[in-house]
């Protein structure tokens, strides 16, 4: 969800999270869907991105279509995990000029040095993004912009609608002794501790009562009918109907009922779920700022982002008006229009190396007692 795992350590890879997009992508050429963005003519010669491979930037069509708007090449270089794009900036300085960076990593580059401080009056969308994700001090350090707001997402629960006739509206649910065996987690710790922690009324990223954390992951023993680590695994397995009730990704959530036809149901809890979002920065000594400028102008506009969700799949924009140009049945636009759920949502934060171990050790020690 994005949006790593939108999950290593918290969300799906990009892989997955956009697994077929080529093939979508030609078709929505092959139909003649050619828009006209927004963007400034910037210089001539290229730019190098660094993101998850499959994830917006390197769409083909749209790739084509900057080209011949500004005349710059646009070549990808791909990580498959947050550690390793912050090698890559380490180990290449004057290789990339546009880096996804997301919320819990962006402060970690600007940090090191590794992203530059961003010139927000030539991002043509700039003023137009949510100041939700656009001001925030994830992407922002002492006055200073280090990444431009592009898509976000929330992990909150998915629920069989067949079955649940109105939203469950607490994450209590999770724990009803009438859904013993009916619930379903992802196997992956650092999500399985923040909805503990959403459980106890902690803090997501840094909970303070680690003892509470496990045991009410513990007290999940009778409740979990299975884990599951992919948007794949997820859409079969609710498919089988082995499980009702999962934490589950929003745009994940819009594909499995849109595309696949799935009565998931989608619900942010009165106690709240766990919110990301993704930005789009450029490395510091990056060879052609103004053409990092253009692009990310590009892919915050409206016209890049309806090719993007519609033909392909994409999580929400951090821009309102490309929400907006969706159709209003649009699945994914009503899971991600709802300002009051928006406030409930607590956003992923950068976790120090030691809190991420202590997570990981604390969740294959709970996963040992659900084995016996």
């Amino acid at each position: 969800m994005s949006a790593y795992d939108q999950l290593t350590g918290g969300k799906i890879s990009r892989r997955k999270f956009l697994g077929g997009s080529a093939a979508l992508a030609a078709a929505g050429v092959a139909t003649g869907a050619i828009f006209a963005p927004r963007i400034v003519k910037a210089d001539s010669g290229k730019i190098t991105v660094l993101n998850w491979q499959g994830y917006g930037t390197d769409e083909a069509w749209a790739l084509d279509i900057f080209k011949k708007k500004t005349g710059i090449e646009v070549v990808h270089d791909y990580f498959n995990s947050e550690p390793e794009m912050i090698t890559k900036l380490r180990t290449n300085p004057g290789t990339y000029d546009v880096v996804l960076t997301n919320c819990a990593w962006n402060g970690v580059a600007s940090k090191e040095g590794l992203i530059q401080a961003i010139d927000t009056a030539k991002i043509t969308t700039f003023q137009d993004l949510n100041p939700t994700f656009r001001d925030s001090n994830l992407l922002n350090d002492g006055g200073k912009t280090y990444g431009v707001s592009w898509v976000w997402g929330m992990t909150a629960i998915a629920y069989n609608s067949d079955v649940f006739k109105s939203a469950p509206d607490s994450i209590e649910i999770l724990w009803n002794p009438k859904q013993a065996k009916r619930v379903a987690f992802r196997d992956d710790g650092i999500e399985a501790v923040s909805f503990a922690a959403i459980a106890t009324g902690q803090d997501i990223n840094h909970p303070k009562d680690m003892a509470k954390i496990k045991e009410r992951l513990l007290a999940l023993k009778g409740q979990v009918a299975t884990l599951w680590s992919s948007e794949d695994e997820f859409n079969k397995l609710f498919s089988a109907k082995t499980f009702d009730l999962s934490p589950y990704w929003s745009g994940s959530a819009a594909r499995s009922r849109s595309n696949f036809k799935l009565p998931v149901g989608y619900v942010v809890p009165k106690e709240g779920a766990i919110g990301w979002f993704d930005g789009l920065a450029i490395a510091n000594q990056a060879p052609n700022v103004a053409g990092a400028e253009a692009f990310i102008s590009y892919m915050t506009d409206p016209d890049f982002y309806y090719e993007w969700a519609t033909k392909v799949g994409a999580p929400a924009s951090a821009n309102p008006k490309a929400n907006e140009r969706l159709p209003a049945d649009d699945v994914a636009r009503k899971i991600h229009s709802d300002e009051a759920a928006m406030k409930r949502l607590q956003y992923m934060a950068p976790l120090s190396d030691e809190e991420r171990q202590s997570y990981s050790d604390l969740w294959t020690e709970v996963k040992a007692e659900f084995a016996k």
